[in-house]
């Protein structure tokens, strides 16, 4: 029996967060800047621009490695901070990187990991989501804390009606688990809903619960992907690579719930 509510919201918008709606890479980066100013004849590999966004780019792609190894071996969740710490470790310690704990210590460390609590929004993202939160719930489902989730709110200045994070639902994405609990918690069935994301894996898992998917590409994400699959897989693909407000999620919100045009005399 079909669990649809009697309010005159359409759905639910299940979006993933860092990455698809805020853009992480500014912070880090600024965050590695720093840093670096403090100790440049000690990094010398850590100096140039291009160096900080493949580095920043390397911390962003060893999380994903660790998430998704974690989950393949069925190891318990850990705070992403935490994860977050081991690669940070991992990528210092590198012989291209080499950076010793006595000019990077455990402060130093722990800064630049706090510095992924702190980000700012994509341009198109507080007003699409705003358009699209007048006719959709649009909530937040993320592998990560809720303490996160909500240093992320306060940064970036978005706004949700629900936050949903691994560590609060016990299961962690691309466990389909995690995505039929909140299906289970909003009271919708899964037709009702569209998982939105700039990650492939996330949509490819929603997508075995019978949700509906949206991509959204990001120029951080998915970099090594083939677009062109990622296009075919997807109900709906919008583009947020170009930094514009009228691109990504003002987008997607073209696409369901666009703007009524009023002919002028």
């Amino acid at each position: 029996m079909s669990r649809r509510p009697t309010s005159k919201v359409y759905g639910a918008l299940i979006f993933d967060l860092m990455g698809t709606c805020t853009n992480w890479s500014v912070s880090i980066i600024a965050a590695l800047r720093r840093q670096c100013a403090n100790a440049p004849s000690a990094l010398p590999n850590l100096q140039a621009e291009d160096d900080l966004k493949s580095f920043a780019s390397d911390w962003r792609t060893g999380f994903f490695r660790e998430i998704h190894r974690r989950f393949e071996d069925g190891e318990a969740q850990e705070d992403i901070d935490v994860t977050h710490r081991r690669v940070l470790d991992q990528l210092l310690a590198r012989p291209d990187t080499l950076v010793p704990l006595n000019t990077w210590g455990d402060a130093v460390r722990t800064e630049l990991v706090e510095s992924w609590h702190h980000q700012e929004a994509w341009p198109d993202a507080i007003e699409g989501l705003q358009r699209l939160g007048e006719q959709f719930f649009v909530v937040v489902l993320a592998n990560g804390t809720t303490r996160l989730q909500l240093d992320l709110m306060r940064s970036s200045g978005l706004t949700f009606h629900a936050l949903f994070s691994s560590q609060l639902l016990g299961l962690t994405k691309p466990d389909p688990k995690i995505y039929q609990k909140v299906l289970e918690l909003l009271q919708l069935d899964p037709e009702d809903c569209i998982m939105v994301a700039a990650h492939a894996y996330d949509l490819r898992a929603a997508a075995t619960v019978g949700l509906r998917t949206a991509y959204v590409h990001r120029a951080t994400e998915d970099l090594h992907e083939d677009m062109a699959l990622v296009r075919r897989e997807n109900s709906i693909f919008v583009s947020g690579t170009d930094g514009g407000r009228d691109s990504g999620l003002n987008a997607l919100a073209d696409i369901l719930c666009p703007r009524i045009q009023v002919d002028t005399v």
